[in-house]
């Protein structure tokens, strides 16, 4: 073979699924005193560089399992950050670190050549470019995104974003990256929800006109004046999450966005969001959160064209927002990332079970009832997706769970939002989507889709499902007092601020409005403890994805599917660090443990890897009651205390049946 079809081969399939089932530990590269925070492939994935929190860096050779180098960086806290500088021939190694300072290192003098101290607080990412090699960024806990340039200025830095001005003075940079197809375009993640993606190029340009400009006076790099050019900023948020952070805030659980990282191709942008789940967004299908249309009344065949009903051209049903707000009918629109529906009229006819004909004319009252109670099936895969037109959808399963994920209900919201644009006059469909706005919090917006439901399926009205719902709705409504009035006087949740401090400006409120939303969501490890903790693509075509989590695990998913396939247990206590290597089906990984673990796939011969969790759904469901724990049981939890009662109101539920409610029992683990 020639050489470049070799490699073009190699690189297509060097991950696979058997790779991927006999994955397994290779090796322990031990060297570091302290938790590994940090690892680095140079581009041809001969090398791999660790940093530590003991403030040395050390370069592997993880072919062989030997260290090559090792060097003091002359920090004076935890390494956070290491990069190789492309096109230095390996030779330039950038650190950050919780000192605040950002280091440049010749390795082959072993020597800090550059320090930088323009940080106010603790640096946590380092970004490179390959389209311009002696250019980085760095992301710091100050709020700032910093970009150097080793040509200009060996001794200052300059400013490109400043988040304080848009967030206030408590938000906090955690993590960046840029797009590997084009380097004009930086992924920020920060305190909060929402993940920012930035245009360098209109930034330096906007910023170069004001310079120009006679009226424009004096002008620093970062001009406080002024805010970002209309365009250079695009926001992604799960759908769900901004109204969650009351919630979130008073269980003292903080959203923080750990990790970004682009897909190969540069398409997808792929988010650890820190006391929630993995998410994926698409960045040439943008899809809006979730704002959909139910049509008012089950319409014939006839009537009913691509999914959606029109009068006159005026769209006729309900409009929800994501904020929780009604839009005036007049402005009801699909947006661009709505559902793609099939070119053919579909009949109107109540989808009762899915055993029953879709001919039939009606079915008995009893058979309607427990059609509209979700059931749980007895196996699968954890986070199968399915079609939502089937019994065991994803939206029965996520609603008839023990204990629904965060963001279950949401999922299932767009589940039954999709197989109603499939088909208008899908009963489960509708009956789901009122309990999913209700269990979401838009009271009123599931009363009247519950209203809805009644008028179009009158048969359904009285059933003992749908009973029980209507009173749920009805108690809620009267049990809002100082909720509502919190919505009425403070607008929407997503844009309030609780202080001057963190105080949100209205360039700020405009882009969250513009945000978009998710395309696939990863569940089922845990990421609350540490806010370095990574998940990456796994495979040339990403394929795959992984991400460490707190129970000492790192979980690998399908990335079309979001089934779980693999579960390796990577470090005594937390796995933060995942780097896959650019063209073998090989992953570092690191976190509390002060070594370096390496897998790979092992020989057929080998029968039994003692690393592998057989029990994903288990420790699936752990994390989870995990993420939803107490912030003292966690802190008992670390201390090697086992929970076996739970406080009143707190979240999750007791292992042992006859622990009283209301107490705590620890135990030693």
């Amino acid at each position: 073979l020639q050489e470049r079809g070799a490699l073009g081969f190699e690189r297509h399939y060097h991950v696979t699924d058997p790779f991927i089932r006999r994955l397994g530990l290779e090796a322990e590269l031990q060297g570091h005193s302290g938790c590994v925070n940090c690892l680095e492939w140079n581009e041809k994935g001969d090398l791999l560089a660790s940093g530590s929190d003991d403030q040395h860096t050390i370069v592997w050779d993880p072919l062989h399992h030997k260290k090559l180098l090792s060097m003091h960086t002359g920090h004076t806290a935890n390494i956070f950050s290491v990069k190789f500088l492309p096109h230095s021939g390996d030779r330039i190694l950038i650190t950050g670190a919780a000192d605040s300072k950002v280091h440049v290192h010749d390795l082959t003098v072993k020597e800090t050549v550059h320090m930088f101290g323009d940080h106010t607080n603790r640096v946590k990412r380092i970004a490179t470019a390959p389209m311009w090699p002696n250019t980085f960024w760095s992301a710091a806990e100050d709020g700032l995104i910093r970009q150097y340039d080793l040509r200009e200025n060996s001794k200052r830095s300059e400013v490109l974003i400043d988040l304080t001005e848009y967030c206030g003075q408590l938000v906090e940079a955690k993590c960046l990256t840029v797009n590997p197809q084009d380097n004009n375009y930086l992924a920020v993640g920060a305190s909060g929800p929402f993940v920012r993606l930035y245009d360098i190029r209109m930034i330096h340009n906007h910023r170069k006109s004001m310079k120009q400009s006679p009226s424009a006076g004096v002008h620093t790099f970062c001009d406080r004046q002024k805010p970002l050019p209309d365009g250079a900023a695009q926001y992604y948020v799960a759908g769900h999450l901004p109204v969650k952070l009351p919630d979130y805030n008073n269980r003292l659980r903080v959203l923080v966005a750990t990790y970004v990282t682009f897909s190969p191709d540069g398409t997808e942008l792929l988010v650890n969001m820190g006391g929630e789940q993995v998410y994926l967004f698409d960045l040439t299908y943008k899809q809006r959160p979730y704002t959909f249309l139910l049509p008012k009344k089950c319409h014939t065949s006839g009537e009913v064209q691509n999914g959606k009903t029109s009068t006159n051209g005026v769209s006729n049903g309900i409009h929800l927002h994501s904020n929780g707000f009604r839009l005036a009918e007049g402005r009801a629109h699909v947006s661009a990332g709505s559902v793609q529906v099939p070119q053919q009229s579909l009949p109107c006819q109540p989808e009762l079970s899915t055993t029953q004909s879709s001919t039939s004319p009606s079915c008995s009252q009893s058979t309607a009832r427990d059609s509209l109670i979700p059931t749980a099936p007895s196996s699968g895969k954890s986070g199968c997706r399915q079609d939502p037109n089937t019994q065991g959808s994803p939206s029965a399963l996520r609603l008839a769970c023990k204990t629904p994920r965060d963001g279950d209900h949401y999922d299932a919201l767009r589940d039954c939002l999709k197989a109603i644009s499939l088909n208008p006059c899908h009963l489960k469909a509708h009956f789901r989507l009122a309990r999913c706005l209700f269990e979401l919090k838009y009271v009123a917006e599931a009363l009247e889709c519950l209203d809805d439901f009644k008028g179009k399926f009158p048969e359904q009205a009285h059933s003992s499902a749908c009973d029980a719902l209507d009173r749920d709705i009805n108690a809620a409504l009267f049990s809002k007092s100082d909720n509502a009035e919190d919505k009425k006087g403070g607008g929407p949740i997503r844009l309030r601020a609780t202080g001057r401090k963190d105080s949100i400006s209205e360039d700020e409120m405009v882009l969250r409005e513009r945000s978009y939303d998710y395309k696939f969501r990863y569940c089922g490890h845990c990421n609350t403890t540490t806010d370095i903790k990574e998940a990456n693509f796994f495979g040339s075509n990403a394929q795959y994805i992984v991400s460490g989590s707190d129970d000492g695990s790192f979980f690998i998913w399908e990335k079309e599917t979001t089934n779980l396939v693999r579960v390796l247990q990577g470090d005594e206590s937390i796995v933060n660090c995942l780097q896959p290597h650019p063209s073998y089906c090989f992953l570092a990984t690191s976190g509390i443990d002060p070594v370096v673990r390496l897998w790979n796939p092992r020989p057929e011969s080998e029968t039994l890897n003692g690393r592998v969790v057989v029990d994903m759904e288990g420790a699936s469901q752990a994390n989870q009651r995990r993420m939803n724990a107490d912030p003292l049981e966690v802190m008992l939890l670390n201390m090697g205390y086992r929970i076996t009662g739970l406080t009143s109101g707190g979240a999750g539920g007791s292992d042992d049946e006859d622990s009283s409610e209301g107490q705590v029992q620890c135990r030693p683990s």
